[in-house]
């Protein structure tokens, strides 16, 4: 049976410290999505596959497109990406800015790639959060970039995974429980929301045909 490839690009919250882990799956909602894989479709055949890193913004995505998306031609690609391209904004303004329009035009430049050199089907991540308070000046900068998620997605048919939705009603319940170290970087409970988010948006898409759920098995 021939592998199905996913693989996930993104910057640290994807990356999760990949280059310490000895797998390099990292050890964030990436690896809880393959081991819910792994452990529900026990039968399946997949290639999980992490190219997050630490600080990139969708201009760093598009330097390192060619080798890092489009030569390993996957069967699915999931894309998480936004939340340096408002933080940058708010902590070194001095540096050159991806505004909303550059960042469309960017996202528009590297989902025509990949509609044009692979055969793979689309998965785009909102951004989650910049600090967990709702009317954060980084929350309210990252409506606008949430936004262009949604519309690429609808040019590119690709599929939505809500996490910034998700992280929105999480907060606005006033809970106790932080899901970030420091308003950006998850922690467990963070990093089970992403991944539980994106189990219920797209499992139904990329589940093996044919084959039973571990959890269905009759005892």
């Amino acid at each position: 049976m021939t592998s199905k490839k996913i693989l996930f690009i993104g910057d640290s919250i994807t990356d999760a410290w990949r280059n310490e882990d000895s797998e390099e799956i990292g050890y964030g909602y990436v690896r809880m999505i393959r081991d819910y894989f792994i452990t529900t479709y026990p039968n399946s055949t997949y290639d999980f596959i992490n190219k997050g890193i630490s600080g990139n913004r969708i201009s760093d995505l598009a330097t390192r497109w060619e080798k890092d998306v489009i030569q390993l031609n996957p069967d699915y690609l999931s894309i998480s990406i936004g939340i340096n391209d408002v933080w940058r904004q708010l902590d070194h303004p001095e540096m050159e800015q991806i505004h909303p329009e550059m960042f469309e035009e960017y996202y528009q430049q590297l989902l025509t790639k990949v509609k044009t050199d692979t055969k793979a089907q689309i998965i785009l991540m909102e951004p989650t959060v910049i600090e967990e308070e709702i009317l954060s000046i980084g929350n309210r900068m990252l409506k606008n970039y949430v936004e262009i998620v949604h519309k690429v997605a609808k040019e590119f048919h690709a599929k939505i995974v809500p996490t910034h939705q998700a992280f929105l009603q999480y907060l606005q319940s006033n809970p106790a429980y932080k899901l970030t170290t420091d308003g950006v970087h998850m922690n467990s409970a963070g990093n089970t929301l992403m991944a539980n988010s994106w189990i219920r948006a797209v499992e139904e898409t990329i589940k093996p045909s044919g084959e039973k759920s571990s959890q269905s098995v009759e005892m």
